[in-house]
């Protein structure tokens, strides 16, 4: 049996309950990653703040729509904190817009992004390895 815990804080809040199925997704994305006892932390902002986040940790001074900050940090109770994932909450609108879909699923997009790159995955190096396995996990887990 596994322990999952995701915690959010939203700093901006759409319309609307969105904790519960993103939290769900997100348990979901870990127990199919063979992930054991673990916790992550979702911070949903605003494009000034991730903008910000995105200058002091990538130097790039632009916002952007999700980041992620891997940590794998073992706790003292057993568990493993993976890291914490920044989500803009206005450009995961526009994005929704543009797409044509809900900013309820474009959320839960970038949610699964950002947690599989907490899993040690990464788009920019592994030729295509990421891509592929966030496409299946998005036909079984979103909605």
């Amino acid at each position: 049996m596994t322990d999952l815990r995701v915690t959010f804080r939203w700093l901006r809040r759409p319309g609307g309950r969105h904790t519960g199925p993103l939290r769900e997704l997100a348990t979901g994305v870990l127990r199919r990653l063979g992930v054991g006892t673990a916790e992550v932390g979702v911070l949903v902002c605003d494009d000034a703040t991730i903008r910000s986040l995105n200058r002091q940790f990538r130097g790039k001074d632009r916002p952007t729509d999700v980041l992620s900050f891997p940590l794998d940090n073992p706790q003292p109770e057993g568990s493993r904190y993976l890291g914490d994932v920044a989500i803009s909450l206005e450009t995961a609108a526009r994005q929704a817009a543009e797409a044509g879909t809900s900013v309820a699923t474009e959320l839960k997009t970038l949610v699964l992004h950002g947690i599989v790159h907490l899993c040690g995955y990464d788009h920019e190096t592994d030729g295509g390895e990421m891509r592929r396995l966030e496409g299946r996990l998005r036909r079984e887990l979103i909605r």
